[in-house]
Parts: C-alpha cells; structure tokens; sequence
C-alpha cells in the first residue's frame, strides 16, 4: 500500500478503506521504535471495534503495547501469518504485515484521521 494514500490515528496506526472494509496496521514510523517485536495478540473475527479503544496487543523485545482501533465497526478478518511470524509487521508494515480488516459502522468514516503529511508532522513535533 502506498503511505501516501493511508490514514493515521495519533496512536500510529494506519487505515487504508475499500468500500467500507479498512484494513488496519501499525505504521513503519511505530514498528522502527518497538525493534523486534516477538508477538500479536489480536481480537477474534466478529469482535466490535470503537475509534480509540484497545483491540489487541503488541510485544517487542522492549515494551509491551496495546493496538487501538482507528474505525467504529466489526473485525471481519485478521492477519493469521502474524501467530507464526510476527516480524512481518517489522518486514512489511504496509502490506503483508497489515493487522485487521474493520468492516465500518454504517456512517462511519475516516474523516477524524490523519493525512500522511499531517502525521508527519506529529511525528517532528514529538521529537522523533
């Protein structure tokens, strides 16, 4: 997927819509500071998704981190080559390292999040 054309929420997950699926993942900039993450722990299929709340879990050599939905909706998918590779969310954190499907809310959108250059500059303001 092209970064460029993605959504992100501050909490430095990525949104890429077709029609009212989203897929969801960390974003390169989150995946660089975790280093080696060693295990994901994500929600079951048919579990409800609300913008800002925890939908799962990640653990790297150094922290462990919770994964925030950016979309109001109902996981329709997740990404089951992360049980036995988790690296490939370090590998390719924009393609075969996405982490769930969303299927949105009626109504929802991805109107509250961030373009790419928006976040951006969240990043330099954060010092990084």
């Amino acid at each position: 997927m092209d970064p460029k054309k993605l959504r992100y929420s501050k909490t430095h997950e990525w949104a890429s819509l077709e029609g009212d699926v989203c897929t969801v993942g960390l974003t390169k900039f989150a995946v660089d500071q975790l280093t080696d993450v060693i295990y994901i722990e994500l929600p079951d299929v048919g579990e409800p998704t609300t913008v800002g709340d925890s939908f799962g879990e990640i653990e790297s050599v150094k922290s462990v981190n919770d994964l925030y939905s950016p979309v109001d909706g109902e996981v329709m998918a997740v990404n089951g080559q992360l049980e036995d590779d988790p690296s490939l969310v370090s590998k390719d954190p924009y393609g075969a390292g996405w982490l769930v499907k969303i299927k949105l809310d009626d109504g929802a959108s991805l109107d509250h999040l961030l373009t790419e250059d928006q976040y951006q500059q969240q990043i330099a303001v954060e010092g990084h």
